[in-house]
């Protein structure tokens, strides 16, 4: 029997955050469609990124690398959306730190042990923990004071949408 993925599910949210086109001239990541940036992936065309590129591009390089179809859902979603605006490294090291296992970004068979382990016994905490790590990080940043009502915004609204889904895993 195949695995049924939360892909969509999760796509659908991060799109939300993410919206269409902008070109911020404060946003490090420059010009950026759908939350895919020029600097992440230079050779995309980004003002002309279709829709099903940019979820090609988010499967691949985040949920996949992510092992999210592994875990449960509230936490494969927070999780994506982390990646997503800190990056895969980050979001698996942040998660990894949450459940007590080895921080080295890779989320391998013993990440996703520890992180059923961890939920099952208080999802609730696994989620603020990666939750309070992500807001810490923004807060230390020199961009803060331009993008961090929104980013906090971002993240306040993610873990009230994973927590949602709780009771479904």
């Amino acid at each position: 029997m195949e695995k049924v993925s939360n892909f969509n599910n999760a796509l659908e949210l991060i799109l939300k955050h993410e919206g269409g086109y902008v070109n911020h001239p404060e946003d490090p990541g420059g010009e950026t469609k759908y939350g895919i940036s020029k600097q992440a992936y230079p050779n995309e065309d980004i003002s002309g990124l279709t829709l099903e590129r940019a979820a090609q591009l988010y499967r691949r390089d985040y949920w996949d690398r992510l092992n999210a179809d592994d875990l449960p859902f509230p936490v494969g979603l927070f999780s994506f959306d982390t990646a997503v605006n800190l990056g895969t490294s980050f979001a698996s090291k942040s998660l990894q730190r949450a459940v007590n296992a080895l921080s080295d970004g890779v989320i391998g068979p013993k990440t996703i042990q520890a992180v059923w382990r961890a939920f099952k016994e208080d999802p609730n905490q696994v989620l603020d923990e990666i939750a309070r790590e992500r807001i810490e990080y923004y807060s230390r940043l020199t961009t803060f004071t331009t993008f961090g009502k929104g980013w906090v915004r971002r993240v306040n609204e993610t873990i009230a949408e994973s927590k949602k889904w709780i009771d479904n895993s």
